[in-house]
């Protein structure tokens, strides 16, 4: 997915795709999740060498767990290599305000010091990528070579999760920002709505 190291690492954030392996003390119990009005943007330079060029989401809204469909496109003009940070900020509409979520758990507006090392964790180096990336051949671990990566609209299971108890019902944007060596490889843009019913 393009930029995928952005998407994987953004997802994980907002608990949206994986079910990631840290452990939230203060979590709520499983319940069904909607997700509304999803979109997103590029708002890195012009220059920026890792660029997202499509990324289509459906249904909408979107249900989890539940079925979601994904296409996604991108390039990057240099070979992504760790260590890669990814800054992440995460804002939630309050009263008409967009405030900045703090970073919790590991969850929120964070810094990574490695976005390669948390691929690692979630997928350990050896084994196989999952499905449809092993398919259609797109890396799940650093370093991504140069090119363009293309996902065909392909289907996905969207399991059960455990937000953490601030993570309530809302309106929220999530910038993420890739970069290595002090300069900025990308960046991008999300917002989106959740609706719990607990």
């Amino acid at each position: 997915m393009k930029n995928v190291i952005v998407i994987n690492v953004i997802m994980l954030c907002i608990g949206m795709q994986v079910n990631c392996a840290l452990d939230f003390e203060k979590t709520r119990t499983a319940y069904t999740v909607k997700i509304f009005g999803f979109s997103w943007e590029n708002c890195g330079k012009p220059d920026d060498p890792a660029v997202l060029k499509t990324l289509t989401l459906s249904p909408d809204p979107i249900t989890v767990p539940g079925d979601l469909k994904a296409s996604a496109s991108g390039n990057t003009t240099v070979e992504l290599a760790a260590p890669l940070a990814v800054n992440v900020t995460l804002e939630k509409e309050v009263a008409g305000f967009w405030v900045k979520v703090p970073c919790v758990e590991e969850i929120g507006s964070c810094h990574y010091a490695d976005g390669c090392d948390l691929l690692n964790q979630l997928i350990p180096p050896g084994q196989d990528c999952p499905e449809p990336l092993h398919t259609y051949g797109i890396p799940c671990h650093c370093p991504f070579k140069a090119g363009m990566y293309t996902l065909p609209e392909s289907d996905f299971y969207l399991p059960d999760i455990d937000l953490p108890y601030w993570l309530t019902n809302g309106h929220y944007r999530v910038q993420g920002v890739l970069g290595a060596m002090g300069k900025e490889l990308g960046c991008l843009k999300i917002t989106f709505a959740v609706h719990s019913n607990n």
